[in-house]
């Protein structure tokens, strides 16, 4: 039986609870059965792959690989990551640099196997890097398990500080939160946006989301986010909202529900 992580009640407590606990809780999923096997698998092995088909014909390769940058919703697709993993970076056209979720870019570059590239898979430190991403994220979709919202929080804290270490533009990295839907989806919620901001044209979301974070945070420099008390905030204001939501559905379905009850 897989390890489970322990959330408390979820939302803010939760959040604290995985503040005290987090550290020994990943410590925890690393240790599990199936993700020893597969990060031992990967380390033993990825040093011999040098090319994207040597690596999509390895499933048991590429499950780590992908689910290391949070795109293990593509395990089944493999022409469309080849295509990927070739891409050239140095190409602003390439289908890579292209696509709005900029793991795909990440996973590319990591590896390297395009043709103007070199394969990084034998570089030191290489698989220890990707199985500390592979464990990353499956520690958090065993949070998730038990708060959807908990996950989004620590995407964001991990994803925020990565961004904050890219060169790229302040107008860069917000379309990249704009084009991340769990990166967006803890700003809409910590900025009380609904559903209809995605409506908006593209430049007018960019103004909305940067305003919005001047009011809240005095500034619209999303590399603000590299200081762990601004995420704090941000990810505080995004479950508090949240459970506000869920609070007022819930009591809207039990008012339903007792209408219907005939109470």
């Amino acid at each position: 039986m897989s390890y489970q992580v322990f959330t408390g009640t979820g939302g803010l407590a939760g959040w604290a609870l995985l503040g005290k606990t987090s550290v020994r809780q990943r410590e925890m999923v690393a240790a599990d059965g199936a993700v020893t096997t597969a990060t031992n698998n990967f380390r033993a092995k990825i040093g011999s792959v040098t090319s994207a088909d040597e690596l999509l014909s390895d499933y048991r390769l590429l499950n780590v690989a992908l689910r290391a940058f949070g795109l293990e919703g593509d395990l089944g697709n493999k022409a469309f990551i080849r295509k990927v993993l070739e891409s050239d970076l140095s190409e602003k056209g390439s289908l890579a640099n292209r696509l709005s979720n900029k793991n795909y870019q990440r996973l590319a570059e990591a590896f390297g196997f395009s043709a103007a590239g070199q394969a990084q898979t034998q570089a030191a430190g290489f698989a220890d890097k990707i199985t500390a991403q592979y464990i990353d994220r499956e520690f958090e979709a065993r949070v998730g398990e038990g708060d959807q919202n908990l996950r989004l929080a620590l995407n964001a804290r991990r994803e925020l500080a990565s961004m904050a270490e890219r060169s790229s533009s302040n107008d860069t990295k917000w379309y990249e939160v704009l084009g991340s839907k769990p990166l967006r989806a803890v700003f809409e919620g910590a900025f009380g946006f609904g559903s209809a901001y995605a409506k908006l044209p593209i430049d007018r979301q960019l103004q909305e989301f940067t305003e919005a974070a001047k009011k809240m945070f005095g500034s619209d420099d999303i590399n603000q986010f590299a200081n762990p008390d601004k995420v704090e905030k941000l990810v505080r204001n995004f479950l508090a909202r949240s459970a506000i939501h869920i609070d007022t559905a819930t009591n809207r379905y039990s008012t339903a529900l007792t209408l219907l009850s005939g109470g």
